[in-house]
């Protein structure tokens, strides 16, 4: 017997709440928020065959839907409360479902938070998730918060960088190949990716502005500095890289680094009197750090190798509606 919207819900979806007052299964979540906490809000969508590859196992996607939405809450420095999920399926496949919230639900755990509600229905594969965290009144990290002369930083992996999850994306293209070992690497940053929720609330008193990179470094870049009214120069030879990415041609590293997207780390503007801070912070959650440049008064971006000479290349980052 096919399953039904509720059923579907109660089997996958309900658990037990802790921290809210009341969760799935009614009109509307309850959640307690203390007080001089801000609540901290976000969605964000995965449509397949635009934000993921119909091939992808269901476990992973139910860990990206979410991590790219905690991603969201890091770079204004929240802490995960909870969140919903709106669900559109074109049939009630129980090993999708099953993989889906083991995914979702696993990182959920590692975060400590909870699903208190959403929405099903049939038709294309479709997830929508809204996050919620909490931060101290007036502490949350913004775009429109950098100042000039703050050191641009932008963190990854330990041992890592950014860039491969769209080196993984050319491969699925058919742009390049990559040896088993290497290609897994970079597929599993495409699919699994860590939103860096603890860096975010630890660098809280140390950075000015912060964003995730979603887009494209330069592009998500471009945000912060229309928000704040301010310029930037930006070494492109400083950009964190894999020795995957590292091995690739140097206008391939380019453009995987400055406009690939899909990385969710965080970019972020602090004081150069707080760079041993910034280190200490990063080292704290587990992740690294690369100081990539400094912001200016003067508008605009000038982009940079190590040695100081302009690049002229272009590097056009990832828009719903101009991508193909």
């Amino acid at each position: 017997m096919a399953l039904g919207e509720f059923d579907l819900i109660a089997k996958f979806f309900k658990r037990p709440v802790r921290r809210a007052a009341l969760g799935v299964g009614d009109d509307c979540a309850l959640l307690n928020v203390a007080p001089g906490m801000q609540l901290a809000v976000s969605s964000d969508m995965l449509v397949e065959g635009r934000h993921f590859l119909s091939t992808v196992a269901p476990a992973r996607l139910g860990h990206k839907a979410l991590a790219v939405n905690l991603s969201d809450l890091a770079a204004c420095g929240a802490r995960p409360l909870a969140f919903t999920l709106a669900l559109s399926l074109p049939r009630a496949d129980e090993a999708f479902l099953e993989g889906l919230a083991s995914g979702l639900f696993a990182l959920a755990e590692e975060h400590g938070i909870e699903l208190v509600g959403g929405d099903t229905t049939a038709g294309p594969l479709n997830l929508c998730i809204t996050v919620f965290g909490e931060v101290p009144a007036g502490q949350a990290l913004l775009r429109s918060g950098a100042r000039a002369g703050d050191d641009l930083w932008v963190s990854h992996p330990l041992g890592g960088g950014i860039g491969d999850a769209r080196l993984a994306l050319e491969v699925f293209r058919g742009r390049l190949t990559l040896d088993g070992r290497d290609f897994e690497n970079v597929r599993h940053a495409m699919e699994q990716p860590r939103p860096r929720v603890a860096l975010g609330q630890a660098l809280r008193g140390l950075a000015h502005s912060a964003i995730d990179v979603s887009d494209g470094l330069l592009g998500d870049l471009g945000h912060v500095l229309r928000g704040s009214q301010l310029g930037a120069r930006v070494d492109a030879d400083a950009l964190p890289r894999s020795a995957v990415l590292a091995a690739q041609p140097r206008a391939l590293q380019l453009e995987c680094g400055l406009a690939g997207g899909d990385d969710y780390e965080l970019l972020f503007s602090a004081p150069p009197a707080r760079r041993e801070a910034v280190r200490a912070a990063a080292h704290a959650a587990g992740v690294g750090v690369a100081r990539i440049g400094e912001l200016q008064a003067e508008p605009g971006l000038r982009l940079v190798d190590g040695y100081g000479v302009p690049l002229q290349a272009e590097f056009a980052s990832f828009d719903h509606f101009r991508s193909a």
